[in-house]
């Protein structure tokens, strides 16, 4: 059910983006799935207003105060709040661990990648083998109930493993899925075949759940 429904949601066309590497042949795909993970800075600035809280994120000289208020805003983007703790990290300052601000599921198939990530923000990105691409911005009451349980179903795993130190992996390979957690003190994952995850007592419950807000968001797509 999972790979069906991942095969099966469209979007519109994506709005033009710079060349990027990535797991696509088109490059606006490959930029937002590089944009999903918030661990490339310069992606962000290029494309940064002015102003907070880009003003705060990209400083020359960090105002680490201003940062670590912007990194714990309940009400704050939850990639803003990734970029934030990603820059305090990276300057060496201890963070509250264990803050769990996204998840991003990516499923190997035959015929390319398909991802989806939830934002603590209850905005929604999904990518679709193909490169195309359906967003959800913020919390809607459409997809509010289904966006809170795929977050609800990360938790135990946040809790029962660690932040990665090292670079992010290549993309799983077909029969793989990886879960990814976005986290304060870093990134987190799992990774393994998805008969098996499907049927672990914290994988499953989360794929579960992301099957779900992807059936709902197949239907909502099908209506237009």
């Amino acid at each position: 059910m999972f790979k069906k429904l991942f095969g099966s949601l469209t979007g519109g066309s994506p709005t033009p983006a710079p060349e990027e590497q990535g797991p696509y042949s088109d490059p606006a795909a490959n930029f937002i799935y590089q944009l999903l993970f918030c661990d490339r800075r310069e992606l962000f600035a290029n494309q940064a207003g002015t102003g907070e809280p880009w003003s705060v994120l990209f400083a020359p000289e960090p105002d680490f105060s201003a940062l670590e208020k912007l990194a714990m805003d309940e009400a704050a983007e939850s990639r803003v709040r990734v970029l934030a703790f990603n820059r305090l990290r990276a300057a060496g300052k201890e963070v509250t661990a264990r803050i769990h601000l996204a998840t991003i599921v990516e499923v190997g198939l035959d015929q390319g990648l398909d991802v989806l990530a939830v934002f603590g923000d209850y905005g929604v990105r999904y990518i679709n083998h193909t490169g195309r691409m359906s967003v959800v911005e913020g919390k809607t009451a459409l997809f509010e109930a289904e966006a809170s349980a795929v977050l609800a179903t990360s938790k135990p795993i946040v809790q029962a493993i660690g932040p990665w130190d090292q670079e992010r992996r290549p993309p799983p390979k077909p029969g793989m899925v990886r879960l990814n957690f976005l986290v304060s003190d870093g990134l987190y994952f799992g990774e393994g075949p998805m008969e098996t995850f499907s049927r672990d007592g914290m994988a499953g419950p989360l794929i579960h759940a992301a099957s779900l807000l992807l059936q709902k968001l197949v239907a909502e797509v099908s209506k237009n």
